[in-house]
């Protein structure tokens, strides 16, 4: 897994529509304080560009399929792909950004544009 976005792929989703951002997350040893750290850091950027934190929780059990890599995840809400692409691109972003890295042994980052159910 490479830790270099593929923006170009995300600028490829439906420009006025939101996409969320599904983290998966391992951390290393002490990696939740780092991580904490990161949020504190990241929030103001995430408020500039719209961005709303729509859930966060710890694995709880894998009850079908291989999913027990990771300790927690967290989705993020964007109002448009090119906002997710504002914030990472913004050399203010980059500080906070390192605390993430630091905080994480793996991590998948993957968006998802938004459907109903049943349609």
């Amino acid at each position: 897994m490479s830790d270099v976005p593929d923006l170009e792929g995300l600028l490829r989703l439906p420009a006025d529509q939101p996409v969320v951002m599904v983290n998966l997350m391992k951390f290393h040893p002490d990696g939740r304080e780092h991580y904490s750290r990161y949020v504190a850091a990241a929030t103001p950027h995430l408020q500039r560009v719209g961005a709303t934190a729509r859930y966060g929780g710890d694995f709880g059990a894998s009850i079908l399929g291989d999913a027990a890599w990771w300790d927690a995840v967290l989705l993020v809400e964007y109002p448009t792909p090119a906002a997710f692409v504002e914030m990472v691109s913004d050399p203010g972003y980059h500080d906070a950004h390192k605390l993430r890295n630091a905080a994480l042994e793996r991590h998948e980052l993957i968006a998802t544009t938004v459907w109903s159910p049943g349609t």
